[in-house]
């Protein structure tokens, strides 16, 4: 197995956006600090990724009013995209049938911060392991430890990252989505001690994200990974008001093929 991109299409108002993860507000997803608006439509997206043969790419929605916008996405290209933003086990399968390849969960199986395995459970009947994402976003404590954090990325859980969470959590799910929250949407640098976790103890491929700026910073994911770690990127791209061109990475893709 070889580091893969995964692309990204994130949801905020109905409107393709970029914006910094640790400004998301709790209580209504409001006042983001925002690095981009694009004029272009989800589906728009979804056809460049067909179209690159980019699959395994998020669709994530940021709050409420994204429903259209996301379906949108997701029929543009069915069976190539990922679903994530307010997944439960009632609308689980209705994502699915409307073209998720997977789903990708993380609020739903926590309540007051505590991880719910009965939930987790609930969700499997209905996706199965090979079509559930688990979110592990995390945040680091001043301990240096690393816990799960959820209602759009401000609530720390009681769920530290260790390896045994992750071959627990590893046995109910296809991979993992992590973002590095303190360092996302910065482009300030990967959180490389947070890679060094994840290339030990997973088991099964995770998908960072997080303060990509440059390709050393991908470089560095693919050898420290041990070919078990793929990357997404958002800010830092071209087609998404960066610097990255997006081009480059998709001939990068490609070369490894």
């Amino acid at each position: 197995m070889s580091a893969e991109f995964r692309p990204c299409i994130d949801l905020h108002d109905g409107k393709v956006k970029q914006i910094v993860g640790s400004t998301l507000e709790a209580a209504g997803c409001d006042t983001p600090r925002t690095n981009f608006v694009s004029d272009r439509t989800p589906a728009y997206y979804a056809k460049m990724y067909e179209k690159d043969g980019l699959r395994g790419g998020h669709v994530i929605q940021l709050g409420r009013g994204n429903e259209e916008a996301a379906l949108e996405a997701l029929s543009a290209w069915r069976g190539g995209l990922q679903l994530g933003g307010g997944v439960t086990d009632e609308n689980a399968k209705f994502y699915l049938d409307a073209g998720a390849d997977k789903v990708i969960v993380t609020s739903f199986v926590f309540s007051d911060g505590l991880f719910k395995e009965e939930k987790l459970r609930s969700l499997l009947k209905i996706t199965g392991r090979d079509r559930l994402v688990l979110d592990l976003s995390c945040r680091r404590t001043q301990d240096g430890k690393y816990f799960v954090v959820t209602d759009r990325w401000q609530k720390f859980t009681t769920l530290e990252l260790t390896p045994e969470t992750l071959e627990k959590l590893g046995n109910c799910c296809s991979e993992f989505l992590i973002h590095a929250v303190d360092v996302e949407g910065k482009q300030s640098g990967i959180d490389r001690s947070l890679l060094q976790i994840l290339a030990a103890s997973a088991t099964v491929p995770c998908v960072y994200a997080g303060g990509i700026s440059t390709f050393e910073d991908i470089e560095l994911i693919e050898s420290a990974g041990n070919g078990k770690i793929h990357y997404t990127i958002g800010s830092a791209l071209d087609i998404f008001g960066g610097k990255l061109p997006y081009a480059e990475i998709v001939r990068r893709v490609k070369k490894k093929i």
